[in-house]
């Protein structure tokens, strides 16, 4: 098995564990990991996942040993793009990389070891937040060989990063190490080598320990205000927070006004 879960609480980590291979993605990884995230959404339970790659590296891209092999038909079957169908749950739109489609109502966070390159690097910006080790590294290595991105890379890096930037990274394919991936915006922490999962697991606690609905809706509402105006995105948002408002914010502000949380303290809230 490629792919397993480990759950803490209200915290899923979703393990790829393909190391001889750097995790680069094949056909049954791509499948385990759509059925391990379709099992974390379905999970009432579980608020907050976590995407480790075990071995050392995040993951090395789509495995170019089974790319090299494709057949017409099968490289027609991989690069289709089907809708979700709302009737059928097993329906999904599958990426080479496996979710990099899809669009789930609750967090991942990408805990990025070694190298998360090519599609491995498109896995990663498919998360809402990547936590980088120090030696970690992103990079376009499948410029070398002609593979396009194909799960996300040319719509999500120029958004996190800006439009020059992404392109200069992206003709180049060069290697864009931890630290300039923090300062450019590619990622949003650093830490010691080794230390990632456990930074991620940590992040996904705290964040699970909040009201669900509302940081669901403000979740939402951040990702859906692109390609928006101004107007239509503050209307979206307002309509999303009216279902937090009457079911979250006005106990949450009885707990304030009865003492919780004082001088920005949110161990107890």
């Amino acid at each position: 098995m490629t792919v397993r879960l480990e759950k803490a609480g209200h915290v899923t980590t979703v393990i790829h564990s393909r190391p001889e291979a750097r995790n680069a993605m094949d056909p049954d990884s791509a499948d385990a990991l759509v059925d391990a995230f379709l099992a974390f959404e379905a999970d009432d339970d579980a608020y907050v996942a976590v995407l480790w790659g075990e071995g050392g590296a995040f993951c090395a891209g789509w495995d170019l040993k089974y790319v090299s092999d494709l057949t017409p038909k099968v490289l027609e079957g991989e690069l289709a793009f089907p809708e979700a169908d709302p009737d059928d749950p097993n329906a999904v739109p599958r990426g080479p990389l496996g979710p990099t489609r899809l669009e789930l109502s609750k967090p991942v966070i990408a805990a990025v070891a070694g190298p998360a390159v090519a599609g491995g690097m498109e896995l990663a910006l498919w998360c809402d937040i990547r936590v980088m080790e120090a030696d970690a590294y992103f990079g376009v290595y499948c410029r070398r060989w002609g593979v396009p991105l194909i799960d996300g890379g040319t719509v999500r890096l120029p958004r996190l990063v800006g439009q020059g930037r992404a392109l200069e990274i992206i003709m180049t394919g060069r290697k864009v190490p931890a630290e300039e991936c923090l300062r450019i915006g590619a990622c949003e922490e650093v830490v010691p080598t080794g230390e990632s999962r456990a930074a991620a697991e940590a992040m996904a606690q705290e964040i699970a320990r909040f009201p669900q609905v509302c940081m669901r809706a403000d979740r939402r509402s951040a990702i859906a205000q692109h390609g928006r105006t101004v107007r239509d995105a503050m209307k979206y948002e307002w309509q999303g927070g009216r279902e937090p408002m009457q079911e979250e914010a006005v106990a949450g502000a009885g707990r304030f006004a009865g003492g919780l949380g004082r001088g920005g303290d949110f161990s107890e809230i």
